[in-house]
């Protein structure tokens, strides 16, 4: 049976007015990551390279393809040969592993004198070298990396981190600046490629019932940081995309004003994605709101009924782009995952 593709081309200026809460002649797809071997089934061959990750996404209906640097934030995570499965979100095919809660590698100044951190070097970027001279004309590449946050705590250990906001937060607040400059120096370079059409940060700050941390610890160490992230982004005049899990009624506007054009992925059992549209549907571009659970355990006719209800409730008037609500991990059977973007690609002209 011949494998099916997209019916339309990409149009990254459709993606970009989308991401800008405006509406374009079709709901756009997009994702944080794919994991390969769902991108290696759909296309019907090995993902070896990055020409097949450009044809993935160009098949699939995207505009774009999201790329990461090539960093190594984790000591003694290897980055793999290749590059294609780096992340901090990742490509979702590595190793799953839990989250220091109790301790971490850095409990004290010490530990932190000794820390290898990473930093930021030209060699890292070749991916987006190679996307210059090999993505098509009609597409662009999303720059995405993340994790300000998460690895300042994961370095520290959550029960670490909390203790120490309070006993020693001169400690926290040189983690964060020393991880803060590096990522920012990431996203610095990034914004230097013409190729790149937005800047993708992603970083949970959320459960699904509510804020990790106080909003005051957030104002404190994280947003500006993304503030000097949105920045880049309007003098590049390209989108800034934020990724967090979870509940954030609490700091929508404040995530707005740091400068955040479009928010992924509307976790569905955490936040209503009609009642966020209705709310903030005219200042933010909505990702995603396809459950994970769904995509894993659903029929095909039920993602393709969600994904019709999303696009007639959510992106009829624009400023919504069709996804899953987190990411396509290897776990999702590939008709799932065809039923959701087949669904946009019949569905979702506006």
């Amino acid at each position: 049976m011949s494998l099916k593709f997209a019916p339309y081309t990409p149009d990254f200026g459709r993606l970009e007015k989308t991401l800008r809460a405006g509406k374009a002649e079709r709901a756009p797809l997009l994702e944080l990551g794919v994991d390969e071997s769902i991108m290696a089934q759909f296309i019907g061959r090995p993902i070896t390279g990055l020409q097949d990750k450009i044809d993935f996404f160009r098949l699939a209906g995207y505009d774009y393809i999201k790329l990461q640097p090539l960093i190594n934030m984790n000591p003694g995570a290897a980055v793999p040969e290749g590059g294609l499965r780096q992340s901090a979100a990742s490509e979702l095919d590595r190793a799953r592993t839990w989250g220091s809660e109790g301790t971490g590698a850095i409990t004290n100044w010490e530990q932190f004198e000794r820390f290898q951190f990473a930093v930021v070097e030209e060699q890292q970027f070749r991916l987006f070298e190679e996307a210059t001279r090999l993505l098509p004309p009609d597409m662009k590449v999303i720059g995405q990396y993340g994790d300000i946050f998460t690895f300042t705590w994961e370095f520290m250990g959550f029960e670490t981190f909390s203790f120490a906001l309070v006993e020693n937060p001169e400690l926290v607040a040189a983690v964060f600046d020393r991880i803060g400059s590096t990522i920012y120096g990431l996203f610095e370079r990034m914004a230097q490629y013409e190729v790149v059409g937005a800047l993708f940060y992603s970083d949970d700050i959320a459960y699904y019932s509510g804020l990790m941390i106080s909003p005051a610890t957030l104002r404190t160490y994280l947003f500006p940081w993304m503030k000097k992230i949105g920045d880049l982004c309007r003098q590049r005049h390209i989108p800034m995309i934020y990724h967090s899990d979870g509940k954030l009624w609490d700091m929508m506007e404040e995530l707005i004003g740091l400068g955040v054009n479009a928010l992924h992925p509307i976790e569905p059992k955490a936040m209503d994605i009609r009642e966020v549209k209705a709310r903030y549907g005219e200042r933010l571009g909505l990702i995603g709101s396809v459950d994970v659970d769904l995509l894993a355990r659903g029929t095909p006719e039920e993602i393709r009924a969600v994904v019709k209800g999303l696009i007639e409730d959510v992106g009829r008037s624009g400023g919504y782009c069709v996804g899953s609500g987190n990411s396509v991990p290897n776990y999702i059977p590939v008709a799932n995952y065809r039923a959701m973007v087949e669904a946009a690609w019949e569905f979702g002209k506006l």
